[in-house]
């Protein structure tokens, strides 16, 4: 699935203007989740927009507790209901936990697919064996995996397996939970630029091929911030100084 280069998550947003503005600001990968209980803000907010349905990518994930077969066609009709959407371009399974058994899961998933009910079939938060065995079981093609990274945590045995599969990795908490000013290299490199740390973590992950951040924001000031952060280039040596942070820090484990 080709997505923007960056995406709005939205946990915690409860306005629907604020999915408006992110539109307005050039946005156009919205995700949300079913345990988020705020698809109908995400819907109302795109529904406020005058940017055209057909150019935004909407994601939504099921949760653990509904991942058997029936549970997974409920409440995808559910969720779409709620986005006040007829098709949803990208429906993850949450985590691979609880109710998840791939052998039944995942079949569901693919009879969303051909039936046109979603247009990519992603995972969240998968180990490399995981990734593996879902492959193997399913007839869709992995669409997108949704992992936690930013540079306390640096998951490169799944950007690695994301690059050799071809598709892209999808970055949460890339701003490392806040915690971004924290971290001495990321400071210091802000610093060099005059800039903010926030956008040095956007900045590191956008120049990774194949992953695609999506930071969650409010206002329109830090949403027109995190946007621009794109646009900042870090130097090599930069790079490797972020790549280099200790990376075993997992602020959202299972």
């Amino acid at each position: 699935m080709q997505l923007p280069p960056i995406g709005l998550g939205t946990m915690g947003i409860e306005d629907p203007d604020t999915i408006a503005t992110a539109l307005e600001c050039g946005y156009r990968h919205l995700d949300t989740a079913q345990i988020y209980e705020n698809e109908t803000v995400v819907g109302e907010g795109l529904a406020r927009s005058s940017v055209p349905r057909e150019d935004v990518v909407v994601a939504t994930k099921v949760w653990a507790d509904s991942l058997a077969p029936d549970n997974v066609h409920r409440t995808t009709e559910e969720s779409l209901e709620r986005l006040g959407l007829e098709v949803v371009d990208l429906l993850y399974v949450h985590r691979p936990i609880e109710s998840y058994e791939p052998e039944r899961t995942l079949p569901a998933f693919d009879e969303l697919y051909r039936e046109g009910t979603i247009d990519g079939v992603g995972l969240s938060n998968f180990s490399i064996s995981e990734l593996e065995t879902a492959a193997d079981l399913l007839e869709a093609p992995i669409a997108a995996h949704q992992v936690e990274y930013h540079p306390l945590f640096q998951p490169e045995d799944l950007l690695a397996h994301a690059r050799e599969s071809g598709y892209p990795l999808v970055a949460y908490s890339p701003l490392a939970n806040g915690r971004a000013g924290e971290v001495e290299p990321v400071v210091d490199v802000a610093e060099a630029h005059e800039t903010t740390p926030e956008a040095v973590c956007l900045a590191w992950l956008a120049a990774k091929e194949g992953v695609v951040p999506i930071p969650k924001a409010s206002s329109r000031e830090h949403l027109e911030a995190n946007r621009e952060a794109l646009e900042l280039e870090l130097a090599s040596d930069e790079l490797e100084r972020i790549d280099a942070v200790e990376r075993t820090e997992e602020l959202f484990p299972e």
